[in-house]
């Protein structure tokens, strides 16, 4: 399949850059099989059976982005440069790979200061990233990076305001528990406690994973065969208490819904192909288009996604090209909100859909 397959326009004045409030406001269209519906996230407890079981992410955004001043020594004296930082992932040794603006100004051995308690010498820098390490670890470098750090918002809304204090209840979902992402799991940021609460008296489970959603989220597709793409990898983990409950829900005739695409991808990740979900923990890059054979989901919740990207790629492996354009087109046309912080789908293929051809990409 072509790139171009997965594109669609989109008008910038559909692109949310604040969410509805309170959270669970947000439009939600419903797509099951061929019917589409409008409502509201709050309909959930009513379109949902007893015994369903949500999938939640429960890892935790981390201040990513960083704003420092790289001092370097000269025979005039010190040459200073602003350089803008957003964490990617972690490395051994207190390190991090970082993208950084502009990268040019940067080369091994500089000092970026970006606070009076928290500084980072660069250790490499390749073509699109650097290699930060950092004087603090631990719970020091924690406390440092939440007093100098920003939530990273996405480049679409990045570009429209810098982040403030409201993104920092925003950007993070109620029950965020592990830090270590750099993107939220934005699906489950339209759930509030009285969501959470009418869904449980309706009987519907949860269990909580972790995938620690790295900034390779937002990288493009950059070939115009898509098989040819490589999936930037991911860390997560799958308990043995998650495990067991997935399993007991799928034996007793549940559905397994994931909120978000991290949750699908990483319980597809650890799914065996008899559709077994077993204890996991590791990275996964995964990467899931239209031929995928989906070993444990059968619906999933989520947002709207990004022209040409591998997340459009995802929703029309599990709904089909077309009904996802068809979708996609209405939502369009109904002034649906997009990406981060806008509104959701409901994604609900026919009977036996989800589970039909064949198993690629892993």
């Amino acid at each position: 399949m072509k790139l171009s397959d997965f594109n669609f326009d989109l008008p910038e004045a559909l692109i949310a850059t604040r969410p509805a409030r309170p959270r669970s406001a947000a439009r939600l269209l419903v797509a099951e099989g061929d019917r589409t519906r409008d409502l509201h996230v709050r309909d959930l407890p009513d379109l949902l059976q007893p015994g369903d079981r949500l999938v939640l992410n429960d890892t935790r955004v981390i201040p990513a982005r960083l704003s420092g001043l790289r001092r370097r020594d000269s025979a005039q004296g010190p040459v200073e440069a602003r350089i803008e930082v957003t964490l990617m992932e972690p490395a051994p040794g207190g390190r991090w790979r970082a993208m950084a603006r502009p990268l040019k100004k940067l080369k091994p051995g500089d000092r970026v200061i970006f606070s009076d308690r928290l500084s980072a010498q660069v250790t490499a820098r390749g073509d699109e990233d650097a290699v930060l390490e950092f004087d603090q670890t631990g719970a020091a470098f924690d406390t440092a990076l939440a007093e100098a750090g920003a939530m990273p918002l996405p480049p679409y809304i990045a570009a429209k305001r810098p982040a403030d204090a409201q993104d920092a209840e925003d950007y993070q979902t109620v029950w965020a528990a592990r830090p270590g992402a750099v993107a939220a799991p934005t699906a489950s940021l339209h759930f509030d406690e009285p969501l959470l609460a009418a869904l449980a008296a309706r009987d519907v489970g949860f269990s909580h994973v972790t995938l620690h959603v790295g900034a390779g989220t937002f990288l493009p597709v950059k070939t115009d065969d898509v098989s040819a793409h490589r999936m930037h990898a991911e860390w997560g983990e799958v308990t043995a208490r998650a495990a067991a409950e997935i399993n007991a829900t799928r034996a007793a005739g549940g559905r397994i819904i994931p909120v978000g695409t991290t949750a699908l991808r990483l319980i597809e990740s650890a799914a065996d192909e008899a559709g077994v979900l077993h204890p996991w923990t590791g990275e996964t890059d995964i990467f899931i288009r239209p031929g995928y054979r989906f070993r444990i989901a059968d619906a999933l919740m989520t947002n709207f996604h990004l022209p040409r990207s591998t997340l459009m790629m995802l929703v029309s492996a599990l709904m089909g090209t077309e009904r996802i354009r068809r979708i996609y087109t209405h939502a369009v046309n109904s002034g649906y909100r997009f990406f981060s912080y806008g509104d959701a789908s409901l994604l609900i293929p026919g009977p036996q859909a989800v589970r039909q051809g064949s198993q690629t990409g892993i």
